[in-house]
C-alpha cells in the first residue's frame, strides 16, 4: 500500500502545485466580475425589440457550446480570424492572444451566457408594486434599474451566483490544454516529470475541495446577511 501511496514521494512538489492556486481563482474571480457585468448588459438588451435578438442568439451559442470549444477558438482560432480580417485592409500583422488573457475572456464571455438567466430570474421575483410606484413618482428607467430592480435582483439571486463563482473554479481546470500553469497544469508537469500520478492527482483534489468547501461557508454566510438586511 505504502508504494501504492506515498505522499512522501511528492511532499517537495506540494509548494510548486499550490502556486497554481492563485492562477484558478484569478481567473474564475476575474471571469465572475466581467461576467456578471456582461449577464446585466444581456438582461438589458434583452428588454428591448431592436437588440432582444442579438442577446437570445448571444446566450444560445455561449450555453449551447462546449466551454472547451469556446476556449479553442479565442486561443487558436482567433488571431488568424483577426489576422485575415486585417490583411483586407493592407495591414501584414501577426497576431498572438496571451494563455491568461484568452482564459479570462473565455469564461467571462461563457459565464456572462448564464449570469444573464440567473439575473433575469431575479428580475421577475421583483415586486410589480414597487415598479408601479417608481413610475407613479417619475423615476427615470435607468435609476429604477440601478435602486430598484438589479440591488433586488443580484440580492434574490446571490445564491446561484455564488454557485457560478464555484463552478468556475472547477471548470478552470481545462485552462491547462492550452499550458496555462494552473493546479492541473502543474499536476500534469508533476507527473511527468516523477511519473507519479495518483499523489499528485490527490494533492491538486484536495486543494480544490478545501477552496470550494471555504467559498460555499462564505457563501452562505453572505447569504443569510443578506436575506437579514
Amino acid at each position: 500500500m505504502s508504494e501504492f501511496f506515498d505522499l512522501a514521494r511528492v511532499i517537495d512538489w506540494v509548494p510548486f502545485m499550490v502556486k497554481g492556486l492563485w492562477v484558478t481563482l484569478l481567473i474564475a474571480f476575474l471571469a465572475s466580475v466581467l461576467g456578471l457585468f456582461l449577464g446585466v448588459a444581456l438582461v438589458v438588451m434583452s428588454r428591448h425589440t431592436i437588440t432582444k435578438r442579438l442577446a437570445s442568439m448571444y446566450i444560445d451559442i455561449f450555453r449551447g457550446t462546449p466551454i472547451l470549444l469556446q476556449l479553442s477558438i479565442v486561443y487558436f482560432a482567433l488571431p488568424q480570424v483577426l489576422g485575415v480580417l486585417l490583411s483586407l485592409f493592407g495591414l501584414d500583422v501577426s497576431i498572438h492572444i496571451g494563455g491568461l488573457f484568452a482564459a479570462i475572456l473565455t469564461f467571462s464571455l461563457n459565464s456572462g451566457a448564464y449570469i444573464s438567466e440567473i439575473i433575469r430570474s431575479g428580475i421577475n421575483s421583483v415586486d410589480d408594486g414597487e415598479l408601479e410606484a417608481a413610475k407613479a413618482l417619475g423615476v427615470s428607467k435607468f435609476y429604477v434599474y440601478k435602486d430598484i430592480i438589479l440591488p433586488k435582483a443580484i440580492r434574490v439571486s446571490f445564491p446561484s451566483l455564488m454557485n457560478e463563482l464555484i463552478t468556475l473554479v472547477k471548470e478552470s481546470s481545462i485552462v491547462s490544454v492550452i499550458g496555462i500553469q494552473d493546479l492541473m497544469r502543474r499536476q500534469q508537469i508533476v507527473s511527468s516529470q516523477t511519473f507519479m500520478y495518483f499523489e499528485p492527482l490527490f494533492v491538486v483534489g484536495l486543494v480544490y475541495y478545501i477552496v470550494i468547501k471555504f467559498l460555499s461557508k462564505v457563501g452562505r454566510k453572505l447569504e443569510v446577511k443578506l436575506a437579514h438586511d
